[in-house]
């Protein structure tokens, strides 16, 4: 990056650090304040200035990004917080992400010519995770039950570690039918399971030497954030120089982390999320420098037929196949299903694909750019004022949590992805 380009990322992160909670109020987004930035900067106005993001470099910031999202979001979610409403995680993780990867593996397949099976696999499992925090009007409202905010914010954390595995096994599959693949999908399988290994070494022992260091107050204020950062880091590095998959290590490393790190690990996390909201502001800058344009000019009918089905049915109909029964009514189900906004895991995992298969994954980096860019601009602009609306409207209590005694989900993490 030259020094012109870290001058042009810096100010627009300083114009946005001055003025986000009064943009914020007019449902202006971080998102879409950056997609338009790297928009402007590339193919509009501003383009003269030169701005041109190198490919290794949007990599790099997308494997960051991914390793402290993951890593932040498993370790954000306890015991405490999966027990509150276990039932209903369940339901949404076990029955509706599966439902909503195979429908949109299916659509994509059948509705997009020539489309391999395994670019409609990447096309349906990239789609699938949610990112609440482009909701966030959603989940800090107070008018929206408690319960429903947590049950958002627990399938959110979730679901993109989840899909990973699918995304990276989609990737290896389609280099493979494109004879471009130094491994295959049962080489990715494997590399799956060591990760899963390594995750768990890493982040327990991790996790606990930090909470013995905190105990016995070794570790200074000012730096147990940043061990926290490394062990994320080191979780991803040390799985992949051992031949495994180093974003699976992040995210099952988050897990082992809280499990054996306790609440004073867990009051460190907080700095990983900062660091990884920073660096998610440059990824929607890449986004719009890198992805918008080329999705618009190959844009189809079968494109946005694509992307209107995959934020309304094909979320929407698993969501409500896997809550029946749960008793928590028609419209708070509606609810659920319509924020499932796509956002910064569809963002990374399109620029992954990109990276890693080139101008063969164009049919499906154009979908996925242009539902999350559907998503940005229907989800940011209607979380607030769908929420002031229906929210009271959902029969469930609002002013707390809906078990008495069971202490709200920390929203910290939505907020600062948010902003």
């Amino acid at each position: 990056m030259s020094a012109s380009d870290l001058a042009i990322v810096a100010a627009l992160i300083f114009a946005w650090g001055t003025l986000s909670a009064r943009l914020e109020r007019f449902d202006v987004t971080a998102p879409i304040i950056f997609v338009v930035a790297g928009l402007l900067l590339t193919h509009g106005p501003l383009a003269p200035l030169g701005f041109t993001p190198s490919p290794k470099l949007v990599k790099a910031l997308a494997e960051i990004t991914l390793i402290l999202v993951l890593f932040s979001d498993a370790s954000r979610v306890g015991l405490r917080d999966l027990r509150t409403d276990i039932g209903l995680c369940l339901r949404l993780l076990g029955i509706g992400l599966p439902l909503t990867i195979g429908l949109g593996t299916l659509l994509a397949f059948g509705l997009f010519n020539g489309m391999s099976i395994w670019l409609a696999l990447l096309v349906g499992a990239a789609l699938a995770p949610t990112d609440a925090a482009l909701g966030a009007g959603v989940m800090v409202n107070p008018a929206v039950p408690a319960r429903i905010r947590r049950v958002l914010n627990v399938e959110s954390g979730l679901n993109d570690g989840i899909a990973t595995p699918v995304v990276l096994v989609a990737i290896a599959g389609a280099a493979t039918a494109e004879h471009a693949a130094s491994i295959g999908p049962g080489a990715a399988i494997a590399e799956l399971a060591l990760g899963l290994l390594i995750g768990t070494v890493v982040g327990g022992a991790g996790g606990f030497v930090v909470n013995t260091a905190r105990r016995r107050e070794w570790a200074a204020g000012g730096f147990a954030g940043s061990a926290v950062l490394a062990l994320a880091i080191c979780a991803y590095a040390c799985a992949l120089a051992l031949h495994g998959n180093g974003f699976i290590a992040a995210f099952v490393a988050g897990f082992a982390y809280r499990l054996s790190g306790g609440q004073r690990a867990e009051r460190l996390v907080p700095y990983v999320e900062e660091t990884g909201a920073l660096v998610s502001l440059l990824v929607w800058l890449a986004f719009g420098a890198v992805a918008v344009v080329p999705a618009m000019q190959s844009l189809t009918w079968q494109t946005v037929l694509y992307a209107v089905l995959s934020l309304t049915l094909i979320r929407m109909v698993p969501v409500a196949l896997s809550l029946l029964g749960a008793g928590l009514g028609r419209a708070a189900i509606g609810f659920v299903g319509w924020f499932g906004p796509r956002g910064l895991a569809s963002v990374v995992f399109a620029l992954l694909a990109l990276e890693d298969l080139g101008k063969p994954a164009s049919p499906a980096i154009s979908v996925l750019a242009f539902t999350v860019l559907l998503s940005v601009v229907a989800h940011g602009l209607t979380a607030s004022p769908l929420a002031r609306r229906y929210g009271p409207r959902l029969g469930i209590t609002a002013d707390g949590p809906d078990h008495p005694g069971v202490p709200q989900m920390p929203e910290r993490r939505l907020i600062r992805r948010a902003s």
